[in-house]
């Protein structure tokens, strides 16, 4: 994927959250987003995946600008997956059930297609014995992994990430890493938020530091890390071990 941001801002009331915000990538299958907590890394990643739409600026994947239009982006959205925190997983359903609704209920796939659909990425990822399980039933890991399976199964263009570790403990982390180091080796497009910088570094073909509303640094992961003159950029990072 290609992405082009051109003057990106977004405000909610008077609290101005992205601020002209531009960012320009080449060719690259992994972008992660990093930088301080209330930086703006959220509302971007909401914004790229066609859930809010921006108060000005453009965002362009491979070419073709995000529409900003309510229909359209429902379009857009059911090209591409977004996982979140918090799951989203529905309680009343089994995990399997989960996966299936969105292939049936707005991909129009018939039942029997979406289970053809969904059994093979269930043994993959080691997930078929938990099928039948309710999310009360299920360990935070695997919750959140059903949440990137349901994702993954629509056959999306890229999958956006926003924290999906950040309750999770480092058991459990490491589970959920690990499903998304397999997405990024099966060729699937990833943009996440994170702040699990070793992973960040392992993952990332570009790293983008996001503050105050606006990219500070981007660069290739490796540049980002060990040779980002931008002092805030280098003071981030030295405060964690990556």
């Amino acid at each position: 994927m290609k992405l082009e941001i051109a003057d990106l801002t977004q405000r909610f009331n008077a609290t101005t959250v992205l601020d002209r915000l531009s960012l320009s990538t080449g060719e690259i299958q992994a972008l992660v987003l990093v930088g301080p907590s209330g930086g703006g890394k959220s509302t971007l990643l909401r914004i790229l995946a066609g859930l809010d739409v921006p108060v000005a600026g453009s965002v362009a994947f491979d070419g073709a600008a995000l529409p900003r239009d309510e229909e359209a982006l429902r379009r857009y959205r059911r090209t591409v997956g977004t996982v979140f925190q918090a799951y989203n997983l529905f309680p009343h359903l089994s995990a399997l059930d989960n996966l299936l609704l969105p292939l049936v209920h707005v991909h129009g796939l018939s039942r029997q297609a979406a289970l053809d659909r969904v059994r093979e990425p269930l043994e993959r990822f080691h997930l078929s014995s938990h099928a039948h399980k309710r999310p009360a039933e299920l360990s935070g890991g695997q919750k959140q992994r059903i949440a990137i399976l349901r994702a993954l199964v629509v056959q999306p263009r890229r999958i956006f990430l926003d924290e999906p570790t950040s309750a999770l403990d480092p058991e459990m982390t490491a589970e959920v890493l690990e499903m998304i180091g397999e997405l990024k080796a099966l060729g699937t497009q990833l943009v996440l938020v994170t702040h699990e910088m070793g992973f960040a570094r392992r993952v990332a073909d570009d790293v983008a530091f996001i503050g105050d509303g606006r990219v500070l640094a981007h660069g290739a992961a490796g540049f980002m890390f060990d040779h980002c003159p931008e002092p805030r950029v280098r003071g981030f990072f030295d405060r964690i071990v990556v």
